[in-house]
């Protein structure tokens, strides 16, 4: 088989762009932003790769096929004539998933069991199976999308969402997607030898996040992915792409992160999460309230995502928190300030318009990410570890 692979990098609406820089930041020049999506070709290594990398996408499928499709006849003879075989071995286990949107053939279903057939036949023939495959061996997630009749046929490489990086022994009730965390802080300007501090941290996701970041240390390092049982990947591929973030990684580099919450269940939870990340004393937690947080030091960098105010009864307690944190911001002029909340009203309770909003989806919810400048000053920064509690 060719060496080379069509790869997407599935993401969240308005994260693409950040996918898309990490895609090239990992060597592959040959990118598509589109819609929820980022397209590269590479060779197989890259399979490895990406889903070790990618701290911000979803998921990263191979491109198997893509036609028009506006009837049953062409879904099924042009899903016949992609070289499934090139991929799926003939004991390979494939169920196949699938979408439709503003398309002819809408009936998800009927074009799942269509492509399932499709591939069938294919695979037999090109496996010489006169009997029914056996499904017994690794896992081959397929996917038919048909959006506005034209239909894309891919593999899934990852398994298990990115998101899942295999740290997150608890949560609190609405956890933060380990992928939006790390895009939370990719967008800011942080460095490694900066304060970062997040006094909402909840179950300590940002924190956690940006310290793999810190000591640039691979997102899916501690999990498994399903291509890794895929025979056209050979096994070496992905023993140098594990060695490749094994070497990558710094872990002399010293950090000043700081995650503290109201909850001390949460701050507990936090601490544990963060033992399961490999990262043990690295990140400094402490229960508190918001009000008590006062740095000593500049330059620093306080990135989060408080509550919201959704809920009856709790906008006016959230709004107040607003208004504090502005305040005790307005003291600190050189931290640049990050807060990611669906509330509208929230640059005229902190008190001063943001440098800069970028919209984002907190999983379903509509959100505005509001970003404040420090400003730099001339004097060195301390580097001390004086936090203010």
């Amino acid at each position: 088989m060719s060496n080379k692979v069509t790869l997407i990098a599935t993401a969240a609406m308005g994260l693409e762009a950040i996918v898309g820089k990490e895609v090239k930041a990992l060597g592959y020049e040959d990118i598509q932003i589109e819609n929820g999506r980022v397209v590269f070709e590479a060779d197989v290594s890259a399979i490895p790769r990406a889903n070790l990398w990618l701290r911000t996408a979803d998921r990263v499928k191979l491109l198997v096929g893509k036609f028009k499709a506006t009837s049953f006849d062409e879904l099924f003879e042009n899903t016949k004539a992609l070289p499934w075989e090139t991929f799926i071995e003939e004991d390979g286990e494939f169920p196949v998933v699938g979408k439709s949107v503003k398309s002819k053939l809408y009936s998800v279903p009927d074009c799942q069991s269509i492509v399932k057939k499709a591939i069938v036949e294919r695979l037999k023939v090109k496996h010489g199976i006169d009997s029914w495959l056996k499904e017994t061996g690794a896992f081959y997630r397929v996917e038919v999308a048909i959006h506005k009749d034209e239909a894309l046929l891919t593999i899934d490489t990852s398994g298990s969402g990115l998101h899942k990086r295999g740290y997150r022994v608890g949560q609190g009730e609405a956890p933060l997607k380990e992928t939006l965390a790390a895009a939370l802080v990719q967008i800011t300007n942080w460095t490694p030898d900066q304060p970062f501090v997040d006094p909402f941290c909840g179950s300590g996701t940002i924190a956690i996040e940006a310290a793999l970041i810190g000591q640039n240390i691979a997102p899916g390092f501690n999990r498994e992915f399903a291509s890794e049982n895929w025979s056209f990947i050979p096994q070496k591929v992905w023993d140098d792409a594990f060695q490749e973030a094994e070497d990558a990684a710094n872990y002399d580099q010293p950090l000043q992160i700081f995650g503290s919450d109201i909850d001390p269940d949460l701050i507990e939870i936090a601490r544990k999460n963060a033992m399961e990340a490999g990262l043990g004393e690295l990140i400094t937690w402490k229960q508190m309230q918001m009000s008590d947080f006062k740095p000593k030091q500049e330059n620093g960098y306080l990135v989060s995502n408080p509550p919201y105010g959704e809920r009856m009864g709790e906008r006016e307690e959230v709004e107040e928190m607003y208004r504090n944190l502005g305040t005790i911001m307005r003291d600190h002029p050189s931290w640049s300030v990050y807060i990611l909340t669906s509330h509208e009203g929230f640059e005229k309770l902190y008190g001063k318009p943001a440098t800069k909003k970028r919209k984002l989806f907190n999983g379903f919810i509509k959100t505005d990410y509001y970003q404040y400048f420090g400003r730099k000053p001339k004097s060195k920064p301390d580097n001390g570890k004086g936090f203010g509690f």
